[in-house]
């Protein structure tokens, strides 16, 4: 009995009258099934993701060299270029952005926590042997993140700069 009736629906689906009448639906489907497919296309050749999240890191491999590392030295230049301009609102913006930088690479490399201090306290010394300089810069980035009066000169910026660099270093070589 089951069979019979699902022969019967076979055999009304593949009649030549509903197919001549689905006809054009088909048409209007099968047209807007390429036309999305094209714009989907042009949408991913045409947009950064893929040389971003894709080709990038593929590039990297072949080139032996970690994933991100040119994401990461390009904004090394930014921040270094803040500090070439003179003015101490960009200094400090300069140590804000060079310790956010250091918390985005200690969370890309997985280590765990919410805020920077307990990062930098689960890395080991091995890790990352100036963790002291470290803990000490980020004492000179709240004093410029929370005191509005607080000075900085370009030598105190570019210590600071340094020693953030050199443990950017320690930990990508990990």
């Amino acid at each position: 009995m089951t069979g019979s009736i699902v022969n019967e629906f076979i055999s009304v689906i593949t009649s030549q009258s509903l197919q001549n009448e689905l006809f054009p639906a088909k048409v209007v489907f099968i047209f807007f099934a390429l036309a999305s497919f094209t714009l989907i296309m042009y949408f991913v050749f045409n947009s950064s993701f893929l040389r971003y999240e894709f080709i990038g890191d593929v590039v990297d491999f072949f080139n032996m060299e970690p994933p991100g590392l040119r994401r990461i030295a390009r904004r090394w230049k930014v921040i270094q270029k803040r500090v070439e301009t003179g003015t101490e609102y960009e200094y400090k913006l300069a140590v804000l952005e060079a310790e956010e930088l250091f918390n985005e690479v200690l969370a890309d490399k997985g280590f765990p926590g919410k805020t920077f201090d307990e990062r930098v306290r689960e890395v080991e010394k091995v890790q990352l042997p100036n963790i002291e300089e470290i803990l000490g810069v980020h004492k000179i980035r709240n004093m410029v993140a929370y005191d509005p009066n607080y000075k900085i000169t370009k030598d105190d910026t570019q210590k600071v700069l340094a020693i953030f660099e050199k443990g950017i270093r320690n930990i990508e070589t990990f």
